[in-house]
């Protein structure tokens, strides 16, 4: 998994480079599986201030796209607080990966029972051509 950050109007201390990479690292668990199965996970974390002269409201802006082979997900996020941006960036991807995910998995088991219920004679309904 190669990891890209990028930051506009601030400066990536130490201290947020290692906070946003364990972030990105959780979403790890679910990433490792996919990219077993599809291959290299690139991943773009942005991280930027909207502008200078506010001292508060919506000054900090999160960014992340990870690119598994063709597969894009995406998430954009503006707080307070730098911190609790990346937080948000991080939930939205997981919900956005697991609904990706659960999809498929649904997608699978409605063609399994349609080839079971062909095969066991109660529809005549062919699966692969969606013709009766």
């Amino acid at each position: 998994m190669k990891i890209n950050f990028q930051s506009k109007n601030i400066e990536i201390t130490e201290a947020i480079h290692d906070y946003v990479e364990k972030r990105v690292t959780n979403l790890g668990k679910l990433l490792t599986e996919i990219e077993e199965k599809d291959g290299e996970v690139i991943v773009l974390f942005s991280i930027s201030k909207t502008t200078h002269h506010h001292k508060g409201g919506e000054v900090f802006h999160a960014d992340c796209s990870i690119n598994i082979k063709g597969k894009k997900f995406y998430a954009s996020v503006n707080r307070q607080d730098m911190y609790e941006a990346i937080d948000a960036v991080k939930e939205d991807l997981f919900t956005e990966i697991t609904k990706n995910k659960d999809k498929k998995m649904t997608l699978f088991k409605r063609g399994a029972s349609s080839v079971k219920k062909m095969m066991k004679g109660l529809s005549k309904r062919n699966p692969f051509t969606s013709k009766y």
